[in-house]
């Protein structure tokens, strides 16, 4: 059933012939029908999620594809996010391929109806490029607070290209919308710089966080991809076990939709040469928390993951305090080391 929905729709798709997925500004403006209530929208994560909702606000209605704890890079698409996508006026992702397996799917999507891709609203300038130039850029730029900021500037701008008569609507939500998100900027300046700069080394278990590090001075080293089996995997192991050792760094840290069992060797090794150092966690990066909760929220997720790095990093944490300090469904997750039920 499912592979002929797809068909079905891959059919569609061809039929009307082909569009690049970025390509959608000038096509767009016609294919809102004039009197439409509320504007159907798909958002792929819930980063995505909360800026639609927060600068479309009761113009828009939003059905999130990714809830919690879920990786985007390897999230299938199913037979109810293809009923979802076929029956929105737009779909919104975040874009440069942050939802790794969907992005044929949004592509053939493109070519009927508006995909826009958060990303698109950054100056290419800002991108940081992976080491390999084929792979292009890392998707991870909502961990930057400013650019997350301009990329809402940009969607306002692409709301009101797309429906007009509620052009105001939009401007006065991203006003409200930027009030604390700026804010949260400023905050994560100052509480980042607290941290000592010989412990500025913020080592993590999956490579999320290089524009956080870019943003607010800190160095981040994601292991994901450090195998014990090669002898290169232990050789780097080795290194971050002694850098941790040598300059006294107090904390790693594990994600929501990351297992943390890619940190086991370092800690073991950093406990082997007479070193301590915490497990923390988790932090927000690819999805946010649940629903009403605290991290339910970009900039609450955003908040929770500075808290954390910064009183980790100062050394002010145990295991069982940053466990402790948590909600009861983030502490859940520390128990269940990173993965949910």
């Amino acid at each position: 059933m499912v592979l002929a929905i797809w068909l079905l729709l891959g059919w569609l798709v061809c039929a009307s012939g082909c569009r690049p997925a970025d390509d959608q500004a000038a096509l767009i403006i016609d294919r809102l029908p004039t009197k439409i209530e509320k504007i159907r929208v798909v958002a792929t994560v819930g980063m995505v999620a909360d800026m639609v909702r927060g600068i479309g606000g009761e113009r828009i209605e939003v059905v999130q594809m990714m809830g919690s704890g879920v990786d985007p890079h390897l999230y299938k698409p199913t037979r109810d996010d293809v009923r979802m996508v076929m029956q929105a006026d737009v779909i919104f992702s975040a874009g440069l391929h942050l939802e790794g397996k969907l992005a044929e799917t949004l592509a053939r999507v493109a070519k009927t109806k508006p995909v826009y891709a958060i990303a698109n609203g950054l100056p290419a300038s800002s991108a940081i490029r992976l080491g390999d130039v084929q792979e292009g850029a890392d998707p991870h730029f909502w961990m930057d607070v400013s650019l997350w900021a301009t990329a809402a500037r940009a969607l306002s701008d692409w709301l009101s290209a797309f429906d007009p008569d509620h052009a105001e609507v939009y401007r006065e939500n991203l006003r409200k919308y930027l009030g604390p998100v700026e804010e949260l900027h400023e905050y994560a300046l100052a509480t980042l710089r607290s941290i000592p700069e010989a412990q500025r080394f913020f080592v993590t278990s999956h490579d999320a966080f290089r524009y956080f590090g870019r943003a607010y001075g800190l160095t981040v080293i994601g292991i994901q991809g450090f195998s014990t089996e090669s002898e290169a995997g232990l050789r780097r192991i080795n290194d971050l076990v002694a850098l941790l050792v040598d300059r006294r760094i107090p904390a790693v840290f594990f994600e929501s939709s990351v297992p943390r069992r890619s940190l086991e060797a370092i800690v073991e090794g950093v406990r082997a040469r007479g070193g301590n150092v915490v497990v923390a966690g988790p932090l927000y990066a690819d999805a946010m928390g649940e629903p009403g909760t605290s991290t339910g929220t970009y900039v609450g997720m955003m908040r929770h993951n500075i808290d954390l790095i910064a009183r980790c990093l100062r050394g002010e944490s145990s295991d069982a305090e940053a466990a402790s300090s948590l909600s009861p469904s983030v502490d859940s997750l520390v128990r269940s080391g990173g993965q949910r039920p």
